[in-house]
């Protein structure tokens, strides 16, 4: 359905108006052009009609015995207008005459149709015989000091309308005695003119219809995923994610596309991990609730002997820590997505801090009997960063690896330096991550272990809040893994060397 105001027909409204433009830009140029060629073609031809004339009066005078040159233009009156009549017979619009020295016409040729301005009266009349008509005074001036005039407009009221004139002086023994005139009122374009116009338009009407069936076609095929698009919004706005929009071809539409599709498997998977940091989120809270509320309840109740209240308050005060610590995880994103949380960087050892968290997990690490290593360029290794924001994104790693580790397999910390740059890596060997989930890790909500058989303590936000906590600082974190193998967390630093930490201490 075409609406009014659609890209359709902004697109032929456009379309339109530049062949509007062009088709009078064209036609103006057209028939400049050819009123031009016309203008100089038929003064062309005018000026061989009034020179043939003027040759054959000069010899005809010289062949006869006359003895005043004006006495010759009023005797051979009728072998005058007969030559006038014969050179203007190949155009009906032209007429030719001649004139005495005091500007006085005589003798007419050709057509019978041109108005003139009658000199003794107001108003024209026909050009004839019977009337005597006289030259403008400029024009006769111009004549008698031997000079030909050449005119494309009324000859200074002469003639009623415009006309196209070449006029010859005729000198008899050096003294003007009269002027031969040729002249006519059309170029013979106007027939021209018509049938270019014609031919112009019909090509232009034919162009249009040609360009109306491209345009609709052209502007459906880039619509339509526009269309479906806006239908997918839709769907979106009413929580529906499966809408996808067909891509065809490479251009920039079919890019629109694909990046919309891509946008919507990312809401999609958004929305996936939501729902499922809800289900999680609900069970880890539904979970210490329910078990501190029954411990609670037995030790008033009197069902637990006061023998065993140590050891189920302990239990209680693990589930209580374990809120607590969903709780602050759910704070930081807070404050890490408004900007409140602040960083203060401090030079540092990064070594020393890799160590203690090899310690204080010690006796989880002999538990699965995992073959530790410890990788340094150096004993020491100082970094700027936020300490306390660093050691929770370390020690999160470090304890993340020790959890999908497999008995007996290799944990590995590295600490190296490369151009100013140091990078901390964890290194594991177990179940590693599937590579369809690796882009997802640092997302929030998202838990690689769906089925919570090992993460029982999680809520998919620590990968995230490393994240962002390493971005806010300006540098990167990654994950490389092998499916069933092996997975290696890495993130980087900016290291000081050892003089500039001294000079820093000094300062």
């Amino acid at each position: 359905m075409f609406r009014p105001k659609g890209i359709f027909f902004k697109y032929m409204a456009a379309f339109l108006l530049i062949m509007v433009i062009l088709f009078s830009v064209l036609t103006a140029t057209i028939s400049v052009i050819v009123n031009s060629y016309g203008t100089n073609m038929k003064t062309e031809t005018l000026s061989n009609s009034a020179n043939s004339a003027a040759v054959f009066i000069k010899n005809s005078y010289a062949a006869k015995s006359y003895t005043d040159f004006n006495d010759f233009l009023n005797t051979e009156e009728r072998e005058l207008s007969l030559l006038l009549e014969l050179l203007s017979v190949n155009d009906q619009n032209q007429v030719m005459f001649l004139c005495t020295d005091d500007g006085t016409v005589i003798h007419f040729g050709g057509s019978k149709g041109t108005d003139v301005i009658d000199g003794n009266k107001e108003g024209s009349t026909i050009f004839g015989p019977e009337k005597q008509y006289r030259l403008p005074a400029d024009i006769n001036s111009i004549l008698e000091k031997g000079n030909h005039v050449t005119s494309t407009d009324n000859m200074q009221g002469f003639f009623v309308s415009e006309h196209i004139c070449y006029a010859i002086p005729l000198f008899e023994d050096g003294v003007y005695a009269g002027a031969v005139f040729a002249a006519s009122g059309s170029t013979g374009t106007d027939q021209l003119l018509s049938t270019m116009t014609r031919t112009v338009t019909l090509a232009v009407l034919w162009i249009m219809l040609a360009a109306l069936i491209a345009v609709y076609f052209i502007t459906e095929r880039n619509v339509s995923p526009i269309k479906d698009m806006s239908r997918a919004v839709k769907c979106f706005a009413n929580g529906q994610f499966d809408a996808r929009v067909d891509v065809i071809g490479t251009d920039e539409v079919a890019e629109l596309a694909r990046a919309f599709n891509n946008m919507a498997d990312s809401l999609q998977n958004l929305e996936d991990m939501r729902r499922s940091f809800l289900a999680n989120v609900s069970h880890d809270l539904r979970t210490p609730m329910t078990t501190i509320s029954g411990f609670i309840d037995g030790i008033i109740d009197g069902a637990i002997p006061p023998e065993q209240h140590e050891y189920y308050l302990g239990i209680i005060a693990g589930e209580v820590r374990r809120l607590s610590r969903l709780v602050s995880s759910l704070l930081d994103i807070s404050r890490i997505e408004a900007g409140e949380r602040k960083f203060t960087p401090t030079v540092y050892d990064i070594c020393e801090q890799g160590r203690e968290i090899i310690i204080s997990n010690i006796q989880r690490l002999e538990d699965k009997r995992l073959d530790v290593q410890f990788e340094c360029d150096q004993d020491n290794m100082y970094v700027l960063a936020d300490k306390d924001a660093i050691h929770q994104i370390f020690y999160n790693i470090c304890d993340n690896a020790i959890k999908f580790s497999r008995e007996g397999g290799n944990y590995k910390i590295s600490i190296t330096e490369k151009g100013g740059t140091v990078y901390v890596s964890v290194y594991n060997e177990g179940e590693g991550i599937p590579e369809e989930d690796i882009p997802y890790i640092f997302e929030r909500f998202y838990k690689s272990d769906k089925s919570r058989g090992k993460d029982k303590t999680g809520v998919g936000l620590g990968m995230y809040i490393s994240r962002a906590i390493i971005e806010a600082q300006g540098q990167k974190i990654w994950v490389e893994s092998e499916h069933t193998k092996w997975c290696r967390f890495t993130f980087t630093l900016h290291g000081v060397k050892n003089t500039e930490r001294i000079k820093g201490n000094e300062s």
